[in-house]
Order: C-alpha cells, then sequence, then structure tokens
C-alpha cells in the first residue's frame, strides 16, 4: 500500500495537544501563520509519499554495500537524497545565517515524523547531520561554523556522530580513541568507532563526523573526553575540497532492520592519524556531545511514532481487505476482518498509541520553541527544564510504542504478517533498534528517575503534573456522554503517578537500587499519564470546537480518547504498585542466580 501522510493527525495534535494556535496568537513565533505550517507539513508529506516511500522495500532488500572502504547505498538512494536537500528540506529548522530558514523546532519535529514514515532507513542520514549542526553551533569556533555550516544546513555534506567504541558500549568513560596536538591547531584521532550511522556513503560530497577521543593529558573517565571535527575530505580555504582523510570504513554491520541506513565500523589514523578540529574546550566534549545527542533523542522518539503510523496504515488497509469468517457485527460472509472486536481492539490500540506518543514528541519540541524564542528569561528557562523532564520519557515511550504496534501490526495480518511479501515484517524489524540506540531506554528511564526528577527540588515534576491534573479536571467537568469513564480512569492514573513519584524521590535519599528497579515501569507510567491526558486534551477541543473542519466531526479522536483511558491508562495503579513494590523481589534475587 501507498503511504498516506497522517497530516489531519499531525495538525490536531499540534493544536490540541501543544496549544499551536495560542502560540502564534501570542507571537512566539514570528512571521509564521497557520495557513504556512499547513502548507509545510502538506507539501512534506507529498514529498515523503512520493519520493521516499517507494524507495522503502528497495532499500530493506538490497541494503548498503561496502566495497574497497567505500558504501554503497540502494538503487535511487543518491537521487532521493540530492532531490530532499535541492528542495530545501534539509535547511528547514537551521539558522538563517548559515542557509536554513529557522522554523520552529515543533514543525521540524511533525515533518521529521514523515520522513521516518515513509522510509526509517532514509531519514537517519539527515537526523545526524542536523545533530552535528546543532554542536557545531554551539560548540564549534567562528572559523569552523563558517567552513563547515552552510553545506551542512544545504544538505551538500552529511554529519556523524562518532560515539561508542567495542569495548565501551554506552560507557563513554571506557573510550580510547586518542587525539594527539599536531602544533598547528589541528589534532591527529586514532581509533576505532563502531555503530556510525551513515559512516560512509555516496550520497554527499563529505561527510563531516563529530568524533570523542582522548588527548594525551586527558584525566580518566567521562571527563578527560574531548570533541573534534574530522571531515572525511578536507576542506581548502576557499572551501574547495582538499585530499582524503585518513579515515575509512572498514566494515559493515549485518542488522535485523534498517538495512539500507550503512552502520558503519569507522577506522581513524591506519596511515598515521586522521586530522580533526576541536569543538568545544578541551575534556569537555561530552558537554558538546550532548546537545547532539538531546536533539537525536527527541528525534528517535519520533522515529518510534512513525513506524507506528505506518504499520497501522498499513493493518487497517489489509484488516478492511482480509476476509476471514463470520463476526457477531455482521459484514456477511466471509467478513473482512475489521469486523472481528478482536482485531477492532488491535486496530484501535495501534491508533491510540500512535496519537498519544506524537502528542508527547511534539509537546516537548514545543517546550524547545519556548526555551528558545519566549521574550520572558523565567519561561524559558522553565521550558527548558521542561525538555529536560519530557525528553527521556519522548525517546524511550514512543520507541517502545513503536515496536509494540508494529508487532501489532503482524498479529493483524496474522500468518502473512510472518512473511516479508506484505511489508509487515519490515516495521517490526526496522522498529527494534529505536528502543537501543541513542541511549538505551533503560537509561532514559534512569536519567529521567536519578535527574531529571530531582529538578528543583521536584518542583518541575510538581509544575508538570498540576498542568496534566487541569486538563484531567476539565474532562471532569465537560459532562459529556461521549467521553465515558475517561475522567475517572485518567484520574486514577495520575494519582498513581503523583503517589509513584514521591516514593521514587524518597528512595532516591535512602535507597537509590530500589528506584533504579522500578525506574523502566516508572517511565511507562509516566508516558501512559502523559499520553492520556494529551488525548483528553484533544477529545475536549473536538467537544469545544464541535469537530469543525475534522473529518467526521473528530470522532475519530474522542474514540482514540476514551479507548486509550479505559483499556491503557488503566494500567496505571499497576504499574505504580510495580514501582513501589516490584524492587524487594528483584533485588532480593542473588546475581548468581543468572550465572551460564
Amino acid at each position: 500500500m501507498a503511504y498516506q501522510p497522517p497530516v489531519n493527525d499531525i495538525l490536531f495534535a499540534l493544536k490540541s495537544a501543544c496549544g499551536f494556535d495560542e502560540l502564534l496568537n501570542e507571537g512566539l513565533y514570528q512571521g509564521l501563520d497557520q495557513e504556512t505550517i499547513e502548507a509545510v507539513v502538506t507539501e512534506a508529506g507529498r514529498f515523503a509519499a512520493e519520493v521516499l516511500d517507494p524507495l522503502n522495500q528497495i532499500g530493506d532488500r538490497q541494503g548498503s554495500q561496502l566495497a574497497d572502504g567505500t558504501v554503497a547505498t540502494p538503487k535511487g538512494w543518491k537521487e532521493a537524497y540530492r532531490a530532499f536537500a535541492d528542495s530545501g528540506w534539509s535547511a528547514l529548522p537551521c539558522p538563517e545565517e548559515f542557509g536554513g530558514q529557522e522554523l520552529p523546532q515543533v514543525v521540524s519535529t511533525a515533518v521529521c515524523e514523515l520522513w521516518n514514515s515513509a522510509n526509517l532507513a532514509f531519514g537517519l542520514c539527515p537526523l545526524l547531520t542536523q545533530g552535528a549542526i546543532d554542536a557545531i553551533e554551539i560548540g564549534g569556533s567562528e572559523a569552523l561554523k563558517a567552513k563547515y555550516l552552510p553545506k551542512l544546513v544545504s544538505g551538500e555534506w552529511s554529519g556523524t556522530m562518532n560515539l561508542t567504541e567495542p569495548q565501551a558500549g554506552s560507557d563513554l568513560g571506557a573510550l580510547t580513541t586518542k587525539a594527539e596536538p599536531v602544533g598547528d591547531g589541528t589534532y591527529k584521532i586514532l581509533g576505532t568507532k563502531i555503530f556510525i550511522t551513515y559512516g560512509d556513503h555516496e550520497m554527499t560530497d563529505n561527510i563531516i563526523h563529530l568524533v570523542l577521543a582522548r588527548l594525551p593529558d586527558a584525566p580518566p573517565g567521562t571527563k578527560g573526553i574531548s570533541l573534534f571535527l574530522v571531515p572525511k575530505r578536507l576542506v581548502n580555504e576557499d572551501g574547495s575540497l582538499g585530499e582524503r582523510n585518513d579515515v575509512v570504513c572498514t566494515g559493515l554491520e549485518e542488522k535485523l532492520g534498517i538495512h539500507a541506513s550503512p552502520t558503519c565500523v569507522m577506522t581513524y589514523g591506519e596511515k598515521g592519524g586522521a586530522i580533526g578540529y576541536l569543538v568545544g574546550e578541551e575534556n569537555r566534549g561530552l558537554a558538546t556531545m550532548f546537545i547532539m545527542m538531546n536533539a537525536a533523542r527527541l528525534a528517535v522518539g519520533v522515529q518510534g511514532v512513525s513506524v507506528a503510523e505506518r504499520a497501522t496504515q498499513r493493518a487497517v488497509e489489509y484488516a478492511n481487505e482480509r476476509q476471514q469468517g463470520k463476526a457477531l457485527s455482521g459484514g456477511g460472509y466471509p467478513a473482512a476482518i475489521v469486523h472481528h472486536a478482536d482485531v477492532r481492539r488491535m486496530l484501535l490500540t495501534m491508533q491510540a498509541m500512535t496519537q498519544a506518543a506524537r502528542s508527547i514528541c511534539l509537546v516537548t519540541a514545543r517546550e524547545t520553541d519556548i526555551a528558545r524564542l519566549a521574550e520572558d528569561p523565567g519561561r524559558r528557562a522553565k521550558a527548558l527544564a521542561r525538555v529536560a523532564l519530557l525528553t527521556p520519557v519522548a525517546k524511550a515511550f514512543s520507541t517502545d510504542i513503536g515496536c509494540e504496534v508494529a508487532s501489532l501490526g503482524v498479529q493483524v495480518h496474522g500468518g502473512m504478517g510472518f512473511v516479508e511479501e506484505t511489508g509487515a515484517a519490515q516495521y517490526y524489524r526496522d522498529a527494534r533498534i529505536l528502543p537501543i540506540y541513542e541511549g538505551t531506554n533503560g537509561i532514559q528511564a534512569i536519567d529521567l528517575v536519578a535527574r531529571k526528577l530531582p529538578m528543583e527540588g521536584g518542583a518541575v515534576l510538581r509544575d508538570y503534573l498540576n498542568e496534566l491534573g487541569a486538563i484531567v479536571h476539565a474532562v471532569a467537568n465537560s459532562n459529556r456522554p461521549e467521553f465515558g469513564d475517561m475522567a475517572e480512569r485518567l484520574s486514577d492514573a495520575l494519582t498513581a503517578l503523583g503517589g509513584a513519584s514521591k516514593w521514587m524521590g524518597e528512595q532516591l535519599q535512602t535507597n537509590p537500587e530500589a528506584a533504579l528497579a522500578g525506574a523502566t515501569p516508572y517511565l511507562r507510567l509516566f508516558g501512559i499519564v502523559a499520553g492520556g491526558c494529551y488525548l483528553a486534551s484533544g477529545a475536549l477541543a473536538v467537544a469545544r470546537d464541535g469537530g469543525e473542519g475534522l473529518p467526521d466531526g473528530g470522532a475519530k479522536y474522542v474514540d482514540m480518547a476514551r479507548f486509550f483511558a479505559e483499556t491503557v491508562a488503566v494500567t496505571g495503579p499497576g504499574l505504580a504498585a510495580v514501582v513501589v513494590k516490584g524492587a524487594d523481589s528483584l533485588l532480593s534475587v542473588p546475581v548468581e542466580r543468572f550465572s551460564a
């Protein structure tokens, strides 16, 4: 089936969950209006459907290939990337100073979903390039910015993020790649990096690697890591390309999914050392790299939404086409399987989970915009803290949802979902990496519990929970019969989250291991409450506006909100019990029990 860009769902989430109209009216986004945003999202959807979607299965089947140190992407990839860059999509959120369009982060996030829904493996390249742009813009010298940012922004060059090594995994303190000062302001980079997405390819004239490495006198651990810009090809003073740098792809990983995206082993310094340039301060490379990583974590969360959306679309189409058995709700014999109650349960679960995760990601992006654009310093600071709180939830909850929804998509297809012909299996395979890269979801949960909940003595969390509570209160006061038990179920879940949060705060002070034992179910609980409340905001918007301008009067958004509250949010108290009561049953088991 052809990809159908979910423009209406995205715009509705912007309106109902993000309050985008209000932000436009107050002047936060100067020079923009609703019509412009709708045009951007609509045109991006057209490009995704017409250019990127037709290459998705081709890329999965062909994959990228390595020969003689050079990576070749699948047929049509280079041409699609050139069309992408020529259309200005790579410049969408970038600073005008370097040729960008400087559109809001929330718009860029919405558009990012479309690229990745149509073709997840393709979408990874501009995702990493954007992260490189962010890091250089904040940490790079004026000379580095002037030389590298215009070509990255235009899409003529692409960027990568080089963190981990074979012995390190997620423990960046164990990195051993070296950076030796040459004496002329440059450094020789020597070492090997693994899992480097788009570390090599032929789609752009140059690839700009951002590499973590250690200086000779660096202290051990994460405090001794610096960040370096290492181009694939050196750049002359006049901006022209020079000779090939001493960096080469020495291997491609054979992966479960995203086959078209080259995941490279990159070797620096086989001929004496790759030339690199310091970005930011010595021994403070992680501070700059985390700018790139945090932006990437939100973008990966959006990828979870993207895969979920694509899997849902295919499952809905199949459920309406596939005829099997007799359904109590009619539909003739044999009936299209959409008439079977359990199939409808799966489809509505997929739709509601996807819209909930989409809303969380867009709200996180909105807060990023407020932190950057608001005039009031206090408001900016509050929004920045909100971004920090929500980023691990956006990344982990949305990518878990991506896997679950893709799995349900296979189930809807039945036996045909387990074969590659229908395409449902690809989404499941592609989705499985998302909870792993850019910090595993377990790491995101630890980050949420250990670093984000204690911010400002818990005030950031309390403020957010109060905001969600106002939504639940509005649902309760609406007295809309079509809302069913939405208010009660969301209230129960929110109360459970509040209790679990209080317990977490206490355990962090007295028994931190118990807190970490419950971190993952706590993040899940957090995501369910946030997503349920944002769906409820959508239901309230439909009730308030009468569904004006929406297909079917917006009934689908009310249905999703009620279903989510009554079938998903009801798990909230149970998750809270796991958080509060589950640590003993885990920590009482000796480590030796897990010996081989």
